[in-house]
């Protein structure tokens, strides 16, 4: 059944080449959200979105840019692996509302707004302080909404994130984080954004990072389906996703501009440390192209019906998108 299910990944940020494509083709994943901007300013990301085409272009047997639900079912049919464009802050937009149409049109689809740190819109989930949603904020929450932009709160501070939730006029996603009662880390959400969220029709992305898991790299497979379990029982299971963060193949340095971009001298090491720098261990059972499967296979291990395994590894994503991309006006 697998095999014929829609499957989506809601973020994904890994080394984007020949070969991954076909371990994605292999995987079954009919959709995949990838990252195309971290620190990036506006004219940065026109420069990313170039490296896009011409991998769309070059790699047409394999996958297809995602505009649309539409294009997603295309995929499907045609055995192509789809790829929505999002980014991880709100840099793409520089200081200025009027680029909020106009990335949308190039095919931003999803943006964060902010990363860790603070952003002309919220509150990062590092800071110490967390002053909830700026006034430009609330102009962008609007414009997102107008234009069709997913609002994405995976990196934000706990009143920044509930204010969005509250703000917006259409649900938003957190693409990749867990739940504080699974792990306890700056980055995952508590149960009060958890339930906000889902009451206001959003959707959270569990994440398959290490640093975001429960004993890290020695997550196993019947711990995180429990988390997805404890998560249903608690918000209902047509708000959960699959959002892995995963960073295949990524040297070092690439995990560095994510932690470090251009604001910090000094090494900053997000959730690692200086004694564990690096990139953490990879799940076993989320390696190669099987990862996905082992996941829908474990839901039902764990007591889920296909059906709701089926949701969680993209229907759920696929409903929430076709409804968050219609344009408003």
């Amino acid at each position: 059944m697998y095999q014929q299910r829609i499957v989506i990944d809601g973020l994904q940020y890994c080394n984007w080449d020949r070969e991954y494509f076909q371990t994605l083709q292999a995987s079954g994943i009919t959709a995949v959200h990838a990252t195309v901007v971290y620190h990036e300013n506006a004219r940065e990301t026109l420069t990313r979105f170039a490296e896009w085409n011409i991998r769309f272009e070059q790699n047409a047997d394999l996958i297809m840019p995602i505009h649309s639900m539409a294009d997603v079912e295309q995929a499907k049919a045609t055995g192509k692996v789809g790829v929505f464009l999002g980014a991880q802050n709100c840099s793409p937009i520089d200081d200025e509302i009027g680029l909020i149409p106009v990335m949308r049109q190039q095919g931003l689809l999803i943006m964060q707004l902010t990363y860790n740190n603070q952003s002309l819109l919220a509150t990062g989930c590092y800071e110490k302080h967390d002053t909830g949603i700026t006034r430009f904020g609330k102009q962008a929450i609007e414009e997102m909404n107008r234009v069709g932009m997913i609002i994405d709160m995976s990196h934000s501070a706990e009143r920044s994130t509930l204010e969005a939730i509250d703000l917006s006029s259409r649900p938003i996603c957190i693409s990749h984080a867990n739940p504080t009662f699974a792990h306890d880390a700056l980055r995952n959400k508590s149960n009060t954004v958890i339930k906000a969220l889902a009451a206001r029709g959003g959707l959270i992305g569990f994440s398959l990072y290490p640093f975001h898991l429960p004993n890290g790299s020695h997550c196993t497979l019947d711990d995180f389906c429990q988390m997805v379990a404890t998560t249903a029982d608690m918000v209902g299971i047509e708000h959960l996703g699959i959002g892995s963060d995963l960073c295949l193949n990524q040297p070092q340095a690439v995990l560095e501009w994510m932690r470090n971009g251009r604001w910090s001298k000094a090494m900053d090491y997000g959730e690692g440390s200086v004694s564990n720098s690096g990139w953490p261990d990879a799940l076993p059972w989320f390696c190669g192209s099987a990862g996905m499967e082992n996941i829908y296979n474990g839901l039902i291990q764990h007591g889920f019906s296909e059906g709701e395994a089926g949701k969680v590894l993209g229907e759920n994503w696929f409903n929430f998108l076709s409804e968050g991309l219609e344009s408003a006006s």
